[in-house]
């Protein structure tokens, strides 16, 4: 989705920056008020990379996961080596970002300072800040003229995830997927993109939610409150497991013959099962997709734009307000993304 764009004179960034930026910081692990807003140094591009002025990013369960220490059990051993065993090692969280290009390193040919982009940085981080820095080979396109920051920068977290695990599994017309926890914000994405695709989808959400999934495409929801999913003799070609209460010993029988179960959230010992389970399957038992491409994120805006994918937008708060937005992350609670303006 990238197309070369020519350069004016003086755009390219200078190798080094004195200036600094705000930015949400948090120095510890611990409750939402570990995070305050800062300042930080501006980050300055390497030659590969763009510089882009952020406009709006998400607090995502991943924030409150990672900020929290709440991992899936066992697995915070794993996880505690890549962001900090006794402290953060990013201390910016966001894992995405919709902004303006300000500057550009020397290398970079295919965007130009006054590009509006959409940029995933992952376990970087680093979205909850006035700029932020990312590769031009990197998880990044042009976010299409239709979309505002806001509405672009909310499908990319869970967009970007369903994205890749459908990248395991067979999904057209007719397929029957079920989403367990399909009104946060992968489930949601995972609803649309599946219904997209002409498959038969059914959502397992609260009752009060019922309605937003619906919306979204999925011909039947079952409320986890009154009703077991799994406690009956239906079965699915593929489970989008997005809760982290249904590992492979509670869905097999759920599960058709060479179906694929997408593990979105496990655990340790889910992780450890995975080869005996996808062998006792016979089909996909995955806890990961290929890595999601600049291009195909392009794909998805163009859907988003076009009115075939619909951001679901919780609620939006301003970066002063970056604790209220955690906090309401915690609750558990939040239907599709939690926005967060940079002013």
């Amino acid at each position: 989705m990238t197309t070369t764009t020519r350069r004016t004179a003086g755009t390219r960034a200078p190798a080094t920056s004195t200036e600094t930026m705000r930015a949400a910081e948090y120095r510890r692990y611990g409750a939402p008020e570990v995070v305050h807003v800062t300042r930080l140094p501006k980050p300055a591009p390497a030659a590969d990379e763009l510089l882009v002025r952020v406009h709006a990013s998400t607090v995502s369960v991943a924030d409150h996961r990672i900020r929290s220490r709440d991992v899936p059990r066992g697995l915070w051993p794993l996880v505690a080596s890549s962001i900090g065993v006794f402290r953060p090692r990013h201390r910016v969280l966001g894992m995405e970002a919709a902004g303006t290009v300000e500057a550009v390193g020397a290398e970079v040919t295919t965007f130009a300072p006054g590009d509006d982009v959409v940029l995933l940085r992952g376990s970087r981080f680093g979205g909850h800040a006035e700029y932020v820095t990312v590769r031009e080979g990197g998880t990044v396109a042009k976010k299409p003229e239709g979309l505002s920051f806001e509405e672009a920068v909310a499908v990319v977290f869970g967009g970007t995830t369903a994205v890749s695990f459908f990248g395991r599994a067979e999904i057209g017309e007719g397929t029957r997927v079920l989403v367990n926890g399909a009104s946060g914000a992968v489930g949601t994405m995972a609803v649309q993109l599946a219904a997209q695709r002409g498959a038969v989808v059914t959502g397992v959400t609260s009752g009060r939610n019922a309605g937003l999934v619906r919306s979204l495409g999925a011909t039947r929801v079952i409320d986890y409150e009154t009703e077991d999913f799994a406690a009956g003799d239906e079965t699915w070609d593929v489970i989008v497991e997005c809760v982290g209460n249904a590992p492979y010993t509670r869905v097999a029988d759920s599960l058709a013959p060479g179906g694929a179960l997408l593990l979105v959230v496990t655990d340790l010992v889910g992780m450890l099962r995975l080869k005996r389970d996808a062998r006792r399957s016979g089909g996909v038992v995955t806890m990961s997709g290929p890595v999601v491409t600049g291009e195909q994120l392009g794909e998805l805006l163009a859907l988003t734009a076009s009115g075939a994918i619909r951001p679901v937008v919780d609620r939006t708060y301003e970066l002063d307000d970056i604790v209220e937005a955690h906090r309401y992350v915690d609750t558990g609670r939040k239907r599709g993304a939690v926005v967060v303006r940079v002013p």
